[in-house]
């Protein structure tokens, strides 16, 4: 997937016309923004004192444009014997302009429209998430049969083929090494921040990059069956399920709905069956209609939630939907990945002892060694010498050792940077002893140690580590404060790297060593004891614990395309203070869901109760109905002042 595919992170022109081509390709969308043209142009009309027919004909377009698919849903349902919320919809709009309120009733169609258009949106975009997760297997693998090399699609590579992986190579298939070594990055399934190294007999993965070394790997799982096809299984099938989640005010649709047409059916029928006349009885069917239609109810529940959605927005905060918000007003635990997450993603050196050489040589042979390398630590080792502002110098007979570190030449000296396991070529007696202390220690910390060898003798020791975000302690007390939880770390780095940087963060319950499918085991595990999963991520191991977990929430600097298009909503900034922001601001948003549930209740009680047992007069009705919308509508967009962030 392209970053053209990721809108909600693009600055530029083309991603902004790719996302304005992907949203008018859907029909529900085109069909929405005609609704909503026709309601202002005939708004604008009305208030310009336009003749009546004007406005009319353009608030009647906006019935049929925005109106027609509701319509038939709602009559598709009716054919199966139930009765939906949309078909209701239609029927008090087309009653409220059946008694003079056309207003009224095309403002209800823009609403609803607006929300299909939203609702398929967010479908397409799930499609195409699970699309780019297919785009990691590569087009191509090499098949070698009896030394002879064949290249074919990863699909036609069977259990027993051996494969060839040349350097810098994406892995066609999960394999098991039976020659050659090298360092392999899989951040994209197992969320290590830094390649791994692997020899023969260790597993590779199928999507993962191969570095420096050539490997011969045997196929060990069919295509349909490896660990990156898995994790789209697990995408498609969460997806599908959270799919199916609704608004509250939707939960309750069904039995409302039939309510209000059994009512205002029974006001028209019973009055005339007693001798009624038959313009006032069916006056005061359609009264009742108009005001025990959902116009108010539907205010009371969207504007407080879009508010917070606009809210949040313009604190760096992209959240996706209304239901999303929704959700995050209850969650009460929130499960963390590790790397990108809470650290920033990328190694830095903390530290440097000197063993044959003062510090400060070592580094600069280190960097010297490893500045024309793309290695992620190598990078690291370079940078450190330039922060200091060491002058490199330069070297010779550069050669790599895969899976250990590199060679070279350095004023006519030999000279090796790498893995520890570099000890295993000295001589005996060449302070080895030492030096697998210093190591030993470094990794009992979660660190990661590069060794330093001139001529055969250690000359420095380079410890090395992912860096914690600096506000990522104060943020996990904040959310442990407002659930009344602290949350939990999910990774799939090692369980030292995992545990020291729980300890920094203030984290108890550290999971480590975890594949995609574990962690998703581990969010419903969560959820099978009775929580709300908050899950926060970024890499594309993480996408289907996001799409599993009650809501999911992506870093959006380093994010993966298909973790931001499966996330519930977007860190823009990666500033991890936005959460116990977020959640805040969910929960204020669902008290004045409630507080304007029951103003509008209160009000369609009284109405319907008036029209009921005495006489409303229809202008009384349709004020009581308009004041109610009003003003809960204007309750709902309190949220939008910034002093509702961080109230």
């Amino acid at each position: 997937m392209t970053r053209d595919d990721a809108p909600v992170l693009a600055t530029g022109a083309a991603p902004a016309r790719s996302l304005r081509r992907r949203l008018w390709a859907l029909v529900e969308v085109r069909w929405a923004a005609t609704a909503l043209a026709l309601f202002a142009l005939g708004g604008t009309a009305h208030l310009a004192g336009a003749p009546a027919p004007v406005w009319w004909a353009l608030y009647l377009a906006c019935y049929v444009a925005g109106g027609w698919e509701p319509a038939l849903s709602g009559l598709r349902a009716l054919r199966e014997r139930t009765l939906d919320v949309d078909l209701l919809m239609v029927v008090a709009a087309v009653g409220a302009a059946a008694i003079g309120q056309v207003f009224d009733g095309a403002l209800l169609i823009v609403i609803f429209a607006t929300s299909g258009a939203l609702e398929a949106f967010a479908t397409a975009r799930t499609a195409d998430s699970v699309r780019a997760l297919l785009d990691l297997t590569p087009e191509r693998a090499v098949r070698v049969d009896d030394g002879r090399e064949e290249a074919v699609h990863p699909a036609q590579l069977r259990v027993g083929d051996v494969i060839l992986v040349r350097p810098g190579e994406r892995i066609g298939a999960d394999a098991v090494i039976v020659d050659g070594t090298s360092e392999v990055d899989q951040a994209s399934i197992t969320g290590e921040p830094m390649p791994v190294s692997r020899w023969p007999g260790e597993e590779i993965f199928a999507g993962t990059v191969n570095g420096t070394g050539a490997l011969r790997a045997r196929v060990h799982r069919p295509a349909g069956e490896t660990v990156l096809a898995r994790i789209v299984a697990q995408v498609e099938q969460a997806s599908a399920t959270k799919a199916r989640t609704h608004l509250f005010i939707e939960k309750v649709e069904q039995r409302y709905s039939v309510g209000v047409v059994v009512a205002t059916l029974a006001l028209f029928v019973v009055p005339l069956v007693l001798g009624a006349a038959l313009q006032p009885t069916l006056l005061r069917a359609m009264t009742f209609m108009i005001v025990a239609s959902p116009c108010a109810v539907v205010l009371a529940t969207m504007p407080p939630l879009l508010s917070a959605i606009a809210l949040a927005g313009r604190h760096g905060v992209l959240v996706k939907s209304a239901v999303v918000m929704e959700k995050l007003a209850d969650v009460d635990i929130v499960a963390f990945d590790k790397t990108g997450t809470l650290t920033e993603g990328a190694p830095v050196v903390v530290s440097v002892r000197p063993l044959g050489a003062a510090e400060d040589e070592a580094l600069r042979l280190a960097a010297a060694a490893e500045q024309h390398s793309e290695h992620p630590l190598a990078a690291a080792v370079v940078a450190e010498a330039g922060r200091r502002g060491f002058t490199v110098p330069s070297v010779a007979d550069v050669t790599a050792l895969p899976g250990r570190g590199v060679t070279a030449t350095v004023a006519g000296r030999r000279m090796r940077v790498g893995s520890p396991t570099l000890l295993d070529d000295l001589p005996p007696g060449a302070g080895r002893a030492q030096v697998k202390v210093a190591v030993q220690a470094a990794e009992d910390d979660g660190h990661t140690a590069v060794l330093v060898v001139l001529d055969d003798e250690p000359a420095g020791l380079l410890t090395l580590t992912d860096r914690t975000r600096p506000e990522a302690a104060p943020s996990v007390a904040a959310l442990a404060a407002l659930t009344g939880r602290a949350p939990q770390l999910l990774t799939g780095d090692n369980l030292g790297a995992a545990t020291r940087l729980a300890g920094e963060v203030g984290i108890d319950a550290v999971h480590a060593g975890l594949l995609p499918g574990d962690k998703v085991a581990r969010v419903r595990a969560l959820q099978d004891g009775g929580r709300t999963v908050l899950s926060v991520g970024d890499g594309i191991n993480d996408a289907p614990a996001l799409a599993s977990a009650d809501v999911g929430i992506a870093m959006g600097r380093g994010g993966a395309d298909l973790t931001l298009q499966t996330a519930d909503a977007v860190l823009v900034r990666d500033d991890l203070t936005a959460l116990p922001a977020l959640l805040g601001l969910a929960r204020r948003a669902r008290r004045i869901v409630v507080t304007n549930l029951v103003i509008a209740g209160t009000f369609i009680a009284v109405l319907v109760t008036w029209d009921i047992v005495g006489h409303l007069p229809l202008p009384l009705g349709v004020a009581g109905h308009e004041g109610s919308t009003v003003i809960v509508a204007l309750n709902g967009l309190r949220l939008l002042r910034d002093a509702a962030w961080r109230a």
